[in-house]
């Protein structure tokens, strides 16, 4: 067959079977098949391997996107010198994801300014880029998406997605007061993952305030718990990374 027919051809195959890494290295595999002496399988392998890898990076990136991350923040970013002494104690183990298959919440509370966000973040990217479904989102917005789901008579549909992922992040709780109703969808649709999925909270209030957020003692009592058992707690108390940073800035 002609050698400009076959290309043609090659091209519409792999186009139809929807190869495009194939396509891209085929003529420079091909090179070092021929100068190595490659057989027809360890060629067939190699360009195999490069079609699975671009598929990886691919869900990798497809993971980052759908998480709904606001900024992309790293664990190597840290300055961990300058997180709570808790946090710095605790990292190591967290960063080993097994609190994710395990099932287990992490709550991190204290003032603001001290890496609540930063920490939940970045464990959210490294689970995503190891495989985990993760999905960030801050509980006012996560409260606005549940009463918007519930005037939809969408609830559910909500409720199945959001017990899906491996990981969900809810942060900023305690931002926002909450009445009854918003209390208990909140209190109903965290509840779904206990002890099943891991959820990370970050909240600016020890658990003893909780009730300035949650009217209802009995709801917020059962919403603690339900977050609180067998979770991380970690306090992040400590000065605001933010105001010494800025210090630093203008002593400059």
């Amino acid at each position: 067959m002609d050698y400009l027919i076959e290309n043609k051809l090659i091209a519409e195959y792999l186009r139809e079977l929807k190869l495009p890494s194939f396509k891209e290295y085929l003529d420079l595999v091909e090179q070092q098949a021929i100068n190595e002496h490659w057989t027809y399988r360890h060629f067939l392998c190699e360009l195999m391997k490069e079609e699975v890898a671009r598929r990886v990076e691919n869900r990798k990136e497809q993971r980052i996107k759908r998480a709904n991350f606001p900024e992309m923040k790293y664990l190597q970013e840290l300055e961990r010198e300058m997180l709570p002494q808790e946090c710095k104690v605790i990292l190591p183990e967290l960063e080993t994801l097994k609190f994710i298959p395990e099932g287990r919440n992490i709550v991190m509370y204290g003032n603001p300014g001290t890496g609540k966000t930063h920490t939940s973040i970045a464990l959210g990217i490294k689970a995503a880029l190891e495989g985990y479904s993760v999905y960030f989102t801050s509980v006012p917005h996560l409260l606005t998406e549940i009463r918007e789901a519930q005037n939809e008579k969408s609830l559910k549909r909500l409720q199945e997605r959001f017990l899906r992922f491996d990981l969900v992040i809810a942060d900023e709780f305690g931002y926002v007061s909450l009445d009854k109703e918003g209390g208990e969808l909140l209190f109903n649709h965290l509840s779904l993952r206990a002890g099943k999925k891991a959820t990370i909270t970050t909240t600016n209030l020890p658990f003893v305030r909780w009730n300035e957020i949650i009217q209802d003692k009995a709801l917020c009592a059962a919403l603690v718990d339900r977050l609180c058992h067998k979770a991380y707690l970690i306090n992040m108390s400590g000065p605001s990374y933010r105001v010494l940073e800025t210090k630093k800035m203008n002593e400059k």
